[in-house]
């Protein structure tokens, strides 16, 4: 039998590499940026065209290399960081694997000038998909210069999938943001199609972080420190009230890398409980370090996961960190001890105490909606021109399917007993009321979300929705990624709605906001928009609208709890059934359950 095990390829060898280790330009992005530092470098300038897809070019000013290691940074398992076994567990450098520049080279075109401080001439090597093109001499600048053209040229299978300019420009900004803040000593700035993301000097963690983030933070932050002979930590914490929906300012540096650790995050979170609002997410800047025996950091390609000897002491160190923090800077709430026995809440202890008089009218009906208090959001619905009517039978099967949903209600509700009107809230969370068949249940919060969301949806298809002008314009700061994140969706926001210009690098006014959210905040909307598309990795080119629109209706619509009158329930039952798709929320949760009356009647039957 003839043999069949052959050795592959460098070339070949070097692609499936890549595919570990390089999954998208963010990724070449982050090991160019680790290389820079490593090589102690004052000041690295980041370019990049077309989101990293044309060009991704990273300049520092480091120590160089000389003309054989220039050629030997290329070759895989080729590093100056590990000599022997055991440096794998003293590693305090960033890039060690010597698989990066192999593997990108694999797969773009790559051009490097770098020069040594005692060398006249520098190094320039062209490679060309693990191919050499050509090696000379070169009179570059001291430190390194390497511009990476065409990512994915040679596998177009992979630069197909990635994700539009805006959700990889997102990505490249994280990585920037994660390396520039785990090393103020390093100036760094960021230039992307021309035009200037960052620019960083040199400074002190907190100005890094002002830097990065905007002056605001200067108001925002409570320092955390705490040593101990497991880890010594420290950095800041962000005050409760700074707290937002968004992720993206959670911030965890190991020996000055940046880590993912959602055991340590829960540490945190716990820290905060009864401080923040359920869904929120404090900011937190925090540098542990520890000694490298105790960790491991070789456990995944892009070396953002961590292993901790003793992890579960760490949790504990880090949760009383951030709790002591935030009590010693009076933000926790506390009890005053030293409070005088007779509070001093601005009353004459001299004045007669009156009691209150209740006033009641005697004529008042709760059910006449003149008499309602209170408004939920009605916008005016048109129903998509669409033809969902085939799944309403799955959906709720109380209802039998018909050509239009005023026919659905007319042939199911019970007209001889029962009129629409004596549909009632229990609970203040759900509507209750009886059909033929035996009685619907909807929860007002999902049904307002339905209701929200084809009116938002329809409103951008058609640029037709309707901003409520601020009184005072409010100024709304993001960070980078956020900024740029918006910047590319703003057509779809103004046709929902808002009214908002760009003001400087990172912020946005704005002037109104959609008229069905006026009970929002115009911060938490723009935010919530975010967050809808942080979750999932959607791709702005396909999910855009329907994220909008899925995430408005999330924040505008009415809430459990919230009392309904009698015309906002008619009015929501009426709003519902006008959809496309009442039986499911954006989210594909159920807005109305049925129980037929044989359902009921089980219920009530001797249990076997």
């Amino acid at each position: 039998m003839a043999d069949i095990i052959q050795l592959l390829p460098d070339s070949v060898a070097n692609q499936i590499a890549a595919g570990e280790v390089i999954q998208r330009p963010a990724s070449a992005i982050k090991e160019l940026l680790e290389n820079s530092v490593d090589a102690k470098s004052n000041n690295i300038k980041l370019i990049i065209k077309d989101a990293g897809k044309t060009l991704m070019q990273v300049i520092d000013d480091g120590t160089g290399m000389s003309e054989t290691d220039a050629r030997m940074c290329f070759e895989r398992h080729a590093t100056s960081k590990i000599r022997k076994a055991e440096d794998l567990h003293e590693i305090t450098s960033m890039g060690f694997r010597g698989e990066a520049m192999a593997s990108i080279a694999a797969i773009a075109q790559c051009e490097l000038k770098t020069r040594t401080e005692n060398e006249e001439l520098g190094t320039k090597i062209i490679v060309d998909g693990s191919i050499l093109k050509s090696q000379e001499e070169d009179g570059c600048a001291k430190g390194t210069s390497l511009s990476i053209k065409n990512l994915f040229f040679n596998v177009p299978a992979r630069r197909k999938f990635l994700k539009s300019d805006p959700v990889e420009t997102r990505h490249i900004v994280d990585e920037f943001q994660r390396i520039s803040l785990a090393n103020p000593q390093v100036a760094f700035s960021m230039h992307h199609n021309n035009n200037e993301v960052f620019n960083l000097h040199q400074g002190t963690f907190k100005q890094r972080i002002v830097g990065i983030f905007g002056k605001n933070y200067e108001q925002k932050l409570v320092p955390i420190e705490e040593e101990t002979n497991i880890v010594n930590l420290s950095g800041f914490i962000g005050k409760p009230e700074s707290a937002k929906k968004t992720r993206g300012e959670q911030f965890l540096l190991v020996n000055g890398r940046f880590i993912k650790s959602p055991y340590l995050h829960n540490a945190i979170q716990k820290a905060y409980q009864e401080l923040i609002h359920v869904g929120y997410h404090p900011s937190y800047f925090i540098n542990m370090s520890i000694d490298p025996q105790l960790i491991d950091i070789n456990i995944h390609p892009t070396k953002t996961e961590i292993k901790f000897a003793d992890e579960r002491s760490i949790y504990s160190i880090i949760r009383s960190a951030v709790k002591q923090s935030l009590g010693k800077y009076n933000i926790s709430p506390s009890l005053d001890f030293d409070q005088e026995e007779t509070l001093s809440i601005g009353i004459d202890p001299n004045r007669p105490i009156v009691p209150p008089q209740i006033k009641v009218n005697t004529n008042f009906n709760p059910f006449d909606s003149a008499n309602s208090v209170g408004s939920f959001t009605k916008p005016t619905l048109t129903p998509l021109q669409t033809s969902n009517n085939e799944n309403w039978q799955d959906l709720y099967s109380g209802f039998e399917q018909q050509e239009s949903a005023q026919q659905v209600i007319s042939a199911n509700w019970d007209t001889e007993t029962t009129d629409i009107k004596i549909a009632s809230q229990i609970h203040n969370r759900y509507i209750i009321s009886q059909i033929k068949s035996g009685i619907i249940l909807i929860d007002q919060q999902k049904a307002h979300e339905r209701i929200l969301f084809e009116s938002y949806l329809l409103a951008i298809e058609n640029n037709q929705g309707n901003a409520q002008q601020q009184l005072f314009p409010q100024t709304v700061e993001f960070s980078q990624g956020d900024f740029q994140l918006l910047q590319s969706i703003q057509s779809e926001i103004k046709a929902v709605g808002f009214d908002i210009s760009e003001f400087g690098k990172s912020c946005f006014i704005v002037h109104g906001i959609p008229a069905e959210s006026t009970n929002e905040s115009a911060s938490d909307l723009l935010e919530g928009i975010l967050e809808g598309f942080k979750e999932g990795e959607n791709d702005i080119k396909t999910d855009k609208q329907a994220s909008i629109a899925k995430s408005l209706a999330r924040k505008s619509g009415i809430k459990a709890g919230k009392k309904l009158s009698q015309a906002e329930i008619n009015e929501l039952i009426d709003q519902l059934f006008a959809c496309n798709m009442p039986y499911s929320a954006p989210n594909g949760d159920a807005t109305i359950v049925t129980l037929t009356l044989d359902e009921l009647s089980k219920k009530f039957e001797q249990k076997q």
